[in-house]
């Protein structure tokens, strides 16, 4: 089965894991994925992400997802950027969320950054999706 919005299916997939108290939750691996992991790991929204090998190739990212005290880390977590409506921010138009508490993850030409890097490096690109 392919999938027309496969970041879309990971974000849904780490809130549905949150909900249900989930300590780990996977989803099929590509670069995009793991680099959002990434920001999501260095932000401290999650506590960490690992590669798993399957027979035939097949690549899984397995996210350990972050509680404190009992409640998720992440409060909210909405794609922005979508495959039938493409979002972009230059430099000054980048989003603040919720003043600065949360972050947005935006695809730049220097490789996946959150807004407060993408600000530090003088670059904009696309808003993939927001972190509360």
């Amino acid at each position: 089965m392919t999938l027309s919005d496969p970041l879309g299916d990971m974000l849904t997939r780490i809130r549905n894991g949150q909900r249900a108290s989930k300590g780990t939750v996977r989803t099929p691996a590509s670069r995009l994925r793991a680099n959002v992991l990434e920001v999501l790991q260095r932000e401290g929204y999650i506590r960490g992400y690992a590669v798993h090998e399957h027979d035939g190739g097949k690549r899984e990212l397995a996210i350990e997802l972050k509680y404190h005290n009992g409640e998720p880390v992440i409060r909210e977590l909405r794609r922005v950027s979508k495959p039938g409506r493409r979002v972009y921010a230059g430099l000054k138009e980048l989003p603040n969320v919720y003043n600065g508490l949360g972050i947005a993850i935006l695809s730049t030409p220097r490789g996946v950054l959150s807004d407060a890097e993408a600000r530090e490096q003088r670059v904009g690109g696309e808003v993939l999706c927001t972190v509360f």
